[in-house]
């Protein structure tokens, strides 16, 4: 799987932690920064892994910032972008089941790396199960 991976300065380390993990699963991971921990503003990372999301040159994101509130924000303002906060596995695995989503979001100051990890193999191992979910999800977007 292409997965797309960003964060501001309090994801650093969980989004080096994550990549690490994720090659050694045998993913492809492209990273959009940052690339220190000083400070950033997140939506400079956000939309560059939604965009590649978007544009399919990454199959899922995942976006980690001190909250995870602000990089799901700033993903979700892309149309064709469903970005979950989770900070359980259960959580993750009903984001895609249910909300086909395609972006996950990680809250770095409110999860140890080792959930977080947990939470990202439920967000990959899960996938839609259309049904009834399929109406829902297409109403999602304004138009």
């Amino acid at each position: 799987m292409k997965i797309v991976l960003g964060s501001d300065h309090a994801g650093i380390s969980y989004k080096s932690f994550l990549i690490r993990y994720l090659e050694k699963e045998g993913h492809s991971c492209t990273d959009v920064g940052a690339f220190t921990s000083d400070a950033v503003d997140y939506p400079d990372y956000a939309h560059p892994a939604a965009l590649s999301v978007e544009h399919g040159n990454a199959d899922v994101g995942i976006l980690i910032c001190g909250s995870g509130n602000g990089v799901c924000m700033a993903a979700n303002k892309h149309e064709s972008i469903r970005a979950a906060l989770c900070w359980l596995p259960e959580l993750a695995s009903l984001a895609r089941s249910h909300n086909d989503a395609n972006m996950l979001c990680l809250p770095a100051r409110f999860v140890s790396q080792r959930m977080a990890k947990k939470i990202v193999e439920a967000f990959l191992n899960a996938s839609f199960e259309g049904g009834r979910h399929k109406n829902r999800v297409q109403k999602i977007p304004c138009r």
